[in-house]
């Protein structure tokens, strides 16, 4: 697994995905207000995150910034 940052942005559903490394099987856990972290089926650790609402969390602003509701650690 490599240790490289993987965005995808969905546009017409406005939804990011971070994810760290190779993209593996795994599932959404939701952590509520629209912010997922994603979990390998193997290891059963977070390997990603997603925000669904990104575009309109971050209308309007010069730098993009969004505060998660909670702190995870990702593992690669």
């Amino acid at each position: 697994m490599s240790n490289e940052l993987n965005l995808y942005y969905d546009e017409e559903g406005d939804f990011l995905e971070l994810n760290i490394g190779d993209y593996t099987e795994g599932h959404f856990k939701n952590l509520g207000e629209g912010v997922f972290e994603r979990i390998d089926k193997k290891t059963n650790k977070v390997t990603g995150i997603a925000i669904h609402g990104f575009r309109k969390r971050t209308q309007g602003l010069k730098d993009v910034r969004v505060t998660l509701p909670v702190k995870i650690q990702l593992y690669s």
